[in-house]
């Protein structure tokens, strides 16, 4: 039979007795008591009232003790270890001490290795203020019929928590971790916090549309990690620090559109749009953003801003276009230098490539007709098209949402649905080649960043590229920095290195550098992954044109 603890030292006379403290809690959001520091203050004063030693504490914080549960309770199996591991010692008698039941387990598995510990080992166990005698067969009836209550508790748990999950989505209300960005405000009803609306927080909000400017305007994930982190007010909840993985899944994620995820699909939400991205011109600078953050075969620089202009990005013409240049010191005169990667038998002193390259990208974009062909379908007004293809694009969306909530939305006084399901489909096959077509137009249109629309749009492209110090009465223009030229040139322009015509020509040789500017052939977009059979495509080599 189970003990009161006031009459534990009559049970076990001459004995002192040392407790193991357990606490457990997936999450108290409800300030109800129910947390792990407020379940160990229990525990320690239960000790002090019989007079118990508390010999260990173990707590597993933000954890679920279910057979649902995906992370390890790691105190918990320390518990188990050191109950099985450290030996009896005469005259003393160690209890598990607990809150109740379900912080132990709610998992009939659990409690079996649990009660299993405690019998070899001859260890009680307490909790809601009762002792318990494992290796009395009532008291393992009596805590099985326990767990078996606590894993059904649960089950009702998890069973609720979907219906609410699934009626939240269905609603396209938020659900879960609040997102960095966004702040929530919530009612109690029926003893229950629920969150009635969620907007974009005054000083966060705007960092994520900042954050997607940076990478939009060509600057690298690196850089906008080491300026969130210095700015105060761009913190992380809890102090943790930006890392280039969470930045990453902040400007992937759609939610800050004012979608939510049902499904496997994104639906309008109840929530509204970070501010810059409830325009179309906003989305479209999101997925101009996606775009680059998902291109598996764009080489990203990791780590401080970048100072080499075509390492990694230049190709060796001899060996490839699998071949890149790369950049290393040279032995001579401290100049470095660009060399072939491969076979490091094509070199050439740095400055030379970078001013022959750089000269010929501004003049590319001095001939606006030339480049805006390239670079912009039909010469339209891009922001025009942007705008028209996105609007067309939410009527899309809004009209096949609207249609799809009344096909599943069933009219008590006909007996039918609102919209049949045939009607729905017919409507479907309508829409969504339209919704497609218009889907890639914006890709196509938007796939042209800022940058390169600031260098076709300059009266003078050297200005926005190399800027102008500042003068009498005059402001100075800042140029584009490196992580901006670099994304220019992989853009628009495939650089080639060739052989000097015999070793120690210091001059730079008619078709030693070639360029293939995008539309034209030899240009690619992104290095080969492995060697080709086929030679590259562009100049036979120094005798060749430029």
């Amino acid at each position: 039979m189970a003990f009161d603890p006031s009459y534990l030292h009559l049970v076990f006379p001459n004995t002192r007795f040392e407790a193991l403290l357990y606490g457990r809690a997936s999450r108290d959001p409800n300030k109800r008591g129910d947390s792990v520091a407020d379940q160990l203050g229990w525990g320690r004063t239960l000790c002090r009232e019989y007079n118990w030693h508390v010999a260990e504490e173990f707590k597993d914080t933000g954890l679920s003790a279910s057979r649902h549960a995906k992370q390890a309770r790691d105190d918990f199996e320390e518990l188990l270890e050191t109950i099985e591991d450290t030996p009896p010692t005469q005259g003393v008698i160690r209890i598990v001490v607990a809150y109740e039941a379900s912080r132990y387990y709610r998992d009939l598995e659990a409690y079996v290795r649990l009660r299993a510990a405690c019998m070899s080992s001859g260890v009680l166990l307490c909790y809601k203020g009762t002792v318990y005698d494992l290796s009395r067969s009532d008291d393992r009836k009596a805590t099985a019929q326990h767990a078996i209550d606590a894993e059904a508790e649960a089950d009702d748990i998890r069973d609720r928590n979907l219906r609410t999950a699934a009626r939240t989505a269905d609603a396209g209300d938020p659900h879960g971790r609040l997102l960095f960005g966004y702040t929530r405000d919530y009612e109690t009803v029926n003893g229950q916090l629920r969150c009635v609306r969620q907007y974009e927080h005054p000083k966060t909000g705007q960092y994520v549309y900042r954050a997607l400017v940076h990478i939009d305007q060509g600057r690298s994930v690196g850089s906008l990690v080491k300026w969130l982190n210095s700015e105060e007010d761009a913190a992380r909840p809890f102090g943790y620090p930006w890392t280039a993985q969470n930045v990453r899944l902040m400007l992937l994620n759609r939610a800050y559109l004012g979608e939510r995820k049902n499904r496997g699909n994104w639906k309008k939400a109840t929530w509204p749009p970070i501010r810059g991205l409830e325009t179309p011109e906003g989305r479209a600078m999101f997925n101009r953003v996606t775009a680059r953050l998902t291109d598996s075969g764009r080489r990203t620089q990791r780590g401080s801003a970048p100072v080499h202009l075509l390492s990694l990005i230049g190709l060796c013409g001899p060996c490839g276009d699998h071949a890149l240049l790369k950049a290393r010191p040279s032995s001579t005169k401290g100049r470095s230098a660009l060399h072939c990667s491969e076979k490091r038998d094509t070199v050439i002193r740095e400055d030379v490539i970078d001013s022959y390259v750089e000269e010929a990208v501004i003049a590319w974009f001095t001939d606006k007709g030339r480049a805006t062909s390239a670079l912009v379908p039909s010469g339209d007004n891009v922001q025009e098209k942007v705008s028209a293809a996105q609007r067309r694009i939410n009527a899309y969306e809004e009209q096949l949402a609207e249609a799809k909530a009344l096909s599943e939305e069933f009219d008590e006084e006909t007996g039918r649905f609102k919209l049949s399901s045939s009607a729905f489909a017919s409507m479907e096959r309508s829409l969504s080649p339209k919704l497609e077509a218009e889907r890639k137009t914006l890709r196509t249109v938007t796939g042209v960043p800022p940058v390169l629309l600031a260098l076709i749009g300059a009266p003078d492209p050297d200005v926005v590229w190399n800027g102008v110090p500042e003068g009498e009465g005059r402001p100075g223009v800042a140029g584009l920095t490196m992580e901006q030229k670099r994304e220019v040139i992989r853009k628009v322009v495939t650089v080639r290195l060739w052989k000097a015509s015999r070793p120690g020509i210091q001059r730079l040789e008619p078709g030693r550098i070639t360029l293939s500017f995008v539309g034209e052939p030899g240009f690619r977009d992104r290095p080969l992954r492995a060697p080709a059979n086929a030679p590259a495509v562009g100049s036979e080599g120094p005798s060749g044109t430029e």
